[in-house]
């Protein structure tokens, strides 16, 4: 049977040069949601800091940490105090030399460290002027999955990850009843007069269809402000690029099975943006649009090519 209702809280927030302020902001903000009724609460993608794939620093390394580890600890205080389920996007650091953006999933009623219930490691992984992820980040190698929370079944996908239907499905295959995606995503300010609204309408429509296609919850939660990805380490301040930056398009939403939007943010405030959801929705919505029922699982194979000729 579905879960029962639950309300889901996104933290859009803004990321200064300090890892250690934005930690306690990301917690304070957590506390906040969860005191404002959200019991299912997700944080944007790599919160800990600026966004710092603008540019190929290997000192940016600096950033990493083992999970559980310092974060899922923090974090975990507040997850515990005010009995929630909380994603969190994290620089991971696996090995020497391995490092993947993943996510953490803690739930109050895990007695595992860090009230650690599972993680999801990015799949998808660009390479884009300012988004230069590649040079940090290994794809993940767990696969898409959902997990089994006090508040239902979660799925979470990271950023990249928000552009193929492929991850989206498989989640929710596996029972996933709301999808996250915790997101850095924002305009070059050249760019922003011609091509900004068509981008952000893209992003938003793309998720939207998550939810229709799937008959799933959808929550992307995103940053705001300007960013250069300056970053302070333990030996000072490390300046990003020079020259525009990036500026967070913000506009964070929740959306329930039909694509309908629950609550959307603004492109440039600090927002906690809460919705409450039924998962009873998700089944009614399937019953109606059958597109599980109907899909031709004979017929896909082609679906794992590269492409076909």
């Amino acid at each position: 049977m579905p879960a029962e209702k639950k309300v889901i809280g996104l933290i859009q927030m803004s990321m200064s040069a300090d890892p250690a302020a934005n930690l306690d902001k990301a917690a304070d903000r957590v506390r906040e949601a969860a005191r404002q009724g959200a019991n299912l609460i997700c944080l944007p993608e790599l919160f800990n800091a600026q966004y710092f794939c603008q540019r190929e620093d290997h000192d940016l390394f600096e950033l990493t940490e083992s999970i559980p580890g310092p974060s899922t600890e923090r974090l975990s205080a507040v997850v515990r105090e005010e009995k929630i389920v909380l994603v969190a996007s994290l620089f991971e650091r696996r090995a020497p030399g391995l490092y993947h953006n993943t996510a953490a999933i803690l739930d109050h009623t895990i007695g595992a460290k860090d009230n650690i219930a599972g993680k999801y490691r990015k799949m998808h992984i660009p390479d884009d002027p300012l988004y230069y992820e590649k040079f940090y980040f290994t794809p993940g190698d767990i696969g898409f999955q959902s997990l089994a929370t006090s508040q239902g079944e979660v799925g979470t996908l990271i950023c990249w990850d928000q552009w193929y239907p492929e991850g989206a499905r498989i989640t929710a295959l596996k029972g996933a009843e709301v999808l996250f995606f915790p997101t850095a995503i924002g305009w070059h300010p050249s760019e922003k007069e011609e091509y900004g609204a068509p981008q952000y309408d893209a992003w938003r429509t793309m998720q939207r269809a998550h939810a229709i296609a799937n008959g799933v919850f959808v929550g992307a939660v995103n940053r705001v402000g300007h960013e250069q990805g300056d970053v302070l380490l333990a030996d000072g301040l490390h300046k990003g690029p020079s020259g525009a930056g990036l500026e967070f398009w913000g506009g964070s939403f929740i959306a329930d099975p039909f694509g309908r939007i629950l609550a959307e943010a603004s492109h440039t405030e600090e927002t906690i943006l809460l919705a409450e959801v039924d998962p009873k929705l998700s089944e009614i919505t399937r019953q109606h649009w059958p597109f599980l029922r109907d899909r031709r699982i004979d017929a896909y194979g082609g679906i794992t090519s590269r492409f076909l000729d």
